[in-house]
């Protein structure tokens, strides 16, 4: 026996198609508002960094924000596919890890810049890199749970939050850059700061919430 088919009249299909648009933007709006909030952290450290930096290369920028990126777009999918079981056992430690590496690097720094013969400015070594984006990104694993509630498709919203957090990381980079030049050695001392503070709000947020 065939099944009917039915023919939905032209304005309904319209229609349906309007809704199925706005839903689709709903959610791609929610994403960048989420890819925003989330790469603010990245930016100010990738800025601190910038300030440090006596020669700022291209490759030293593109590395550092391909990092942030691929760390962003890991810690969302492992927090998407792992659930909320997941969720609460990393909100028990992400913020004092993030604390503890951001607090050492940015505390180090500070320590440096008042060391009459000590370098001024830290190699951006492979582990400095890492330990950043790790530390700016823990906040995703969170997020990567709730995305299910909002119904955005996984693949777009790792593009999306990956992508923001490389090219705000690395706009954070050459501004801090340039402003490091205009200030001089105290950039050091911002900079150092900077992690800090960054790394004392992360944990501020996570205890309070």
């Amino acid at each position: 026996m065939t099944s009917p088919v039915v023919h939905l009249p032209g304005h309904a299909t319209a229609a349906l198609w309007l809704f199925a648009a706005s839903l689709v933007a709903m959610s791609l709006g929610a994403i960048v508002l989420l890819a925003l909030g989330l790469s603010m952290d990245a930016t100010a450290v990738a800025a601190a960094r910038g300030a440090v930096a006596k020669q700022l290369r291209a490759s030293e920028v593109a590395i550092l924000a391909v990092t942030i990126g691929i760390f962003h777009a890991a810690m969302l999918a492992l927090g998407w596919l792992g659930g909320t079981q997941l969720g609460e056992v990393a909100a028990e430690w992400d913020h004092w890890v993030a604390f503890g590496l951001l607090g050492l690097i940015g505390g180090r720094m500070i320590v440096q810049a008042f060391r009459a013969q000590a370098p001024a400015t830290p190699a951006l070594s492979a582990s400095l890199i890492v330990v950043l984006a790790f530390a700016t990104s823990v906040d995703a694993l969170a997020v990567g749970v709730t995305l299910p509630l909002i119904e955005a498709p996984l693949i777009v919203s790792l593009c999306v939050i990956g992508g923001v957090a490389a090219a705000a990381s690395a706009i954070g980079m050459v501004v801090g850059h340039r402003l490091g030049k205009t200030l001089g050695a105290p950039a050091t001392v911002i900079g150092g700061l900077v992690l800090l503070g960054i790394g004392t709000k992360i944990l501020v947020e996570h205890l309070s919430a």
